[in-house]
């Protein structure tokens, strides 16, 4: 006799999402008939696959939002998931602009390219009246590489820092946030903005923004917090003319070991977001690994780096020294742990791995991002890994955007 009811695992084939995400939405109470047997969820065999509440509705057009810096569209695509229809997007790349044209996310999207220093803020503007809506923000994180800690491996006296001319695009923005007057903004970069070589940027930014009439929150972030499988901290400033209602985004997830004090979802584990990517049909050339150090990086235990192979670790014989390298050398992903930060230009030995022993695939390295599953990206294999790497994990900026969203109510 044919089963009535399927596991998380069969309609997770069924409906092509994680058994991850399957879980999750039983427990939303999402799909009607499920319940749990033992520590497994079952679910109706004809039960449907809810619409992804990632994506929030706003049809009216009541919020919109003016995107800078949109990059591959990480912090476009939270938008557009906080119910905040994304009117305008721009960056400089070719690449990246192909790539949001890709997509039918921004079928209604006007899309710029262009150098932001020579964009007049009226072109903003004038996408906006086209749309007539009740309140608008602008969105976007100037390009993060002068400022980020990577550079300190140099030291002060020698990186560019504040002196490079892609700082300024930080004025770029605040200049059309100034110009355009939106009701509110995020602005996003790397955590180390706050460090006190960059303290002049960051005092210029708040005495702007005061002076133009914004409340702000600076939001110092985890992705992990917010359902994104990877460590990565990034920095916020966000700004309203209205009331901010909470005094910080919602986090909704947390070390597994808090769950039962904080009532939030446990840390998402890698797997759960990749392993539908492991079959032959995702294969890559660029995946696969050889040279010098491959064999050293087949003994490095899942979760952990060269120092597996220290006298530190008590490897019997030592191929390195615990601390001469830089961290993310040979690192490699554990399955039942988060990842760590998928950079942008990754050197030749520089993880994070597979545990499998290869570098990672597109569709791998996007949905770590949390990027939705089909989204697409142009060009090189090395620029498809150089926009992802640089763009903002959407689900952590979409609980700043809804945070911003929530004081313009």
């Amino acid at each position: 006799m044919e089963s009535k009811y399927m596991t998380a695992s069969q309609a997770a084939h069924k409906w092509k999402i994680s058994q991850r995400r399957v879980q999750i939405l039983c427990v939303q109470g999402r799909i009607e008939g499920a319940f749990k047997l033992g520590e497994n969820w079952v679910l109706p065999i004809d039960a449907n696959k809810p619409c992804d509440s990632r994506f929030k509705s706003n049809n009216d057009n009541s919020i919109v939002a003016v995107s800078l810096f949109s990059g591959a569209g990480g912090l476009d695509v939270a938008s557009f998931m906080a119910g905040v229809p994304v009117v305008s997007s721009t960056d400089f790349d070719h690449d990246c602009i192909q790539t949001l044209k890709l997509n039918k996310l921004y079928e209604k999207t006007e899309i710029v390219q262009g150098d932001l220093h020579k964009i007049p803020s009226s072109v903003f503007a004038d996408i906006v009246k086209k749309h007539k809506p009740n309140r608008f923000i602008v969105i976007g994180g100037a390009p993060c590489q002068p400022f980020s800690k990577a550079g300190y491996w140099v030291g002060n006296d020698t990186r560019k820092g504040v002196n490079d001319p892609r700082a300024t695009l930080v004025d770029e923005y605040l200049r059309v946030v100034a110009d355009i007057q939106p009701d509110g903004f995020v602005f996003e970069n790397v955590e180390s903005l706050l460090h006190p070589t960059n303290k002049a940027i960051v005092d210029r930014f708040i005495e702007t923004i005061e002076k133009i009439g914004y409340k702000f929150v600076i939001v110092k972030g985890n992705a992990l917090d917010y359902g994104v499988s990877q460590k990565r901290k990034r920095l916020f400033i966000i700004g309203t003319k209205g009331t901010f209602k909470t005094e910080a985004p919602l986090k909704t997830h947390c070390p597994p070991s808090e769950c039962k004090n904080t009532g939030l979802l446990p840390y998402v584990n890698v797997y759960d977001v990749i392993g539908e990517f492991s079959g032959s049909e995702y294969f890559e050339p660029q995946e696969v690994v050889t040279g010098t150090y491959y064999e050293d990086l087949c003994q490095v235990p899942p979760g952990m780096n060269y120092k597996a192979l220290t006298a530190w670790y008590g490897y019997k014989n030592p191929k390195f020294v615990a601390d001469k390298r830089f961290w993310s050398f040979l690192l490699k992903l554990a399955p039942d742990m988060p990842s760590w930060t998928i950079t942008a230009q990754p050197g030749p030995w520089v993880g994070p791995f597979h545990w499998d022993n290869r570098r990672l695939r597109v569709p791998e390295i996007a949905a770590i991002q949390s990027f939705p599953k089909g989204y697409k990206f142009y060009g090189s294999r090395s620029s498809i890994q150089k926009q992802i790497g640089n763009a903002v994990p959407s689900l952590m900026g979409k609980a700043m955007i809804e945070f911003l969203k929530e004081s313009l109510i």
